[in-house]
């Protein structure tokens, strides 16, 4: 009995007669190309693994099934032993095609098996309204590691901040998950965001989770400042890392033609939040009773692509007078559970005159989503739990995700305000 193989050890089968032992060739010239067998011994299976690639010769594009292109590469793989290499089993057609055509001189090479992509390690910071939410992330991604800033002010109320051991960020992704509730925290952030990149790391990525100014974006009248323009000028001329430009990571932005307010010298990248309303709905007892609803047709254009396998509901907004109304436009609500979903919400009139109109046209339930659940001067307070006696009364579930954590604070634990992290989503994004 031949001994076996060792590990690493490989032998060259000559290309010439795999060639011409299979059928498929029979009586064919063979043509002189690259090709290479190798025997690698396998411990666990006790016998000997052929792998064989094979390049084609090149062809010109042909109008036949199986050729596309100038040229066809195809790595095959038996594990049947050397007597089937030999025999020519384990060789594979492409239907419709002519026959493969290995050649020689047969050479021996290694074949490297693909390796998993390691995960990149990521140094985080936050601002102060962002901790919760950023040690969420820290869990939720195990090559995340949280540092620190010292948040401070002098005498006459400037900022006095410190970047905790900066060398030893030097030639690390860095990260910084910022927070611009207010304009009286943005310029703070700012002196973060913009002294982080010149700190010798190798790449840096800003994750704003809720664009602030997004609904600012357009110019009505000659005069109006479009201010969703002017914070994307800002953020588009931080510093140049090591590793390239800025990565800035947004959450369903108000109106997707902001991305070209920003310049070339930082990336936009453009998540949702929808997909965690989506794994919400999926838990529900209803969730085979679920239609979704746009409060106009703006949210429709946003999301009706993502939420497409559920019913649809669409309401508009007319004028009337001095008064705007909003009106059923298309779809039945009759006995359904109805999701209002939206990007964001302030004042709440819009969804409470939408909930009204879907609870008149017989909705079973009305429920809501958005993203960022601004609610300034705590108008949350308009939104009141049906507490299981229909929707006239309220909604069942009011869900916002931790873009803004001031509001998060507000709300945790107040029915019918439920919240879905984006603690993962933002994990995620620091491996792009």
């Amino acid at each position: 009995m031949p001994m076996p193989m060792p590990m690493g050890v490989a032998s060259a089968v000559s290309s010439s007669d795999l060639f011409k032992s299979h059928p498929d060739n029979l009586g064919r010239p063979h043509q002189p190309e690259a090709a290479a067998v190798s025997l690698v011994f396998h411990p666990k299976s006790n016998h000997l693994r052929t792998v064989s690639q094979h390049s084609f010769r090149r062809r010109p594009p042909r109008n036949v099934d199986g050729w596309i292109g100038s040229e066809l590469r195809m790595s095959l793989e038996t594990r049947n032993g050397p007597s089937s290499a030999d025999r020519g089993e384990g060789l594979h057609r492409i239907p419709g095609s002519p026959p493969l055509m290995a050649a020689s001189p047969a050479v021996v090479s290694s074949i490297a098996l693909p390796h998993e992509r390691s995960k990149k390690s990521v140094c985080l910071f936050f601002c102060e309204e962002m901790r919760e939410l950023a040690e969420r992330v820290a869990l939720a991604g195990d090559s995340i590691e949280l540092r620190s800033i010292t948040w401070r002010t002098f005498e006459d109320g400037f900022p006095n901040l410190f970047i905790s051991y900066a060398q030893g960020i030097r030639g690390q992704h860095v990260a910084f998950l910022a927070s611009f509730s207010s304009p009286a925290v943005i310029f703070e952030q700012l002196s973060v965001i913009y002294a982080l990149p010149r700190l010798f790391i190798s790449s840096f990525t800003l994750v704003l989770p809720f664009f602030p100014t997004g609904s600012y974006e357009r110019m009505e009248d000659e005069g109006d400042v479009a201010t969703a323009f002017t914070l994307a000028r800002i953020l588009s001329n931080i510093p140049i890392s090591r590793g390239g430009p800025t990565s800035l990571v947004i959450f369903d932005i108000h109106a997707l033609q902001e991305r070209f307010y920003f310049g070339d010298s930082v990336l936009p990248c453009f998540e949702s939040g929808v997909p965690l309303l989506m794994n919400r709905l999926q838990q529900l007892p209803d969730s085979d009773n679920i239609s979704i609803a746009f409060p106009d047709d703006g949210a429709w254009k946003r999301f009706h692509k993502l939420l497409h396998h559920f019913p649809m509901i669409i309401c508009n907004k007319v004028r009337e007078g001095d008064q705007r109304i909003v009106r059923l436009k298309e779809g039945d609500p009759r006995g359904r559970h109805v999701v209002i979903v939206d990007d964001l919400v302030q004042s709440g009139g819009t969804l409470i005159e939408c909930q009204k109109v879907l609870a008149a046209h017989g909705a079973d339930r009305i429920s809501a989503y958005v993203t960022h659940g601004i609610f300034p001067n705590r108008s949350w307070e308009r939104f009141k739990h049906d507490n299981g006696a229909g929707p006239n009364n309220g909604f069942n579930y009011f869900w916002i995700t931790d873009s803004c954590p001031l509001t998060v604070r507000e709300v945790k634990n107040r029915a019918p305000f439920e919240i879905l992290s984006l603690s993962v989503q933002i994990a995620s994004a620091l491996q792009i």
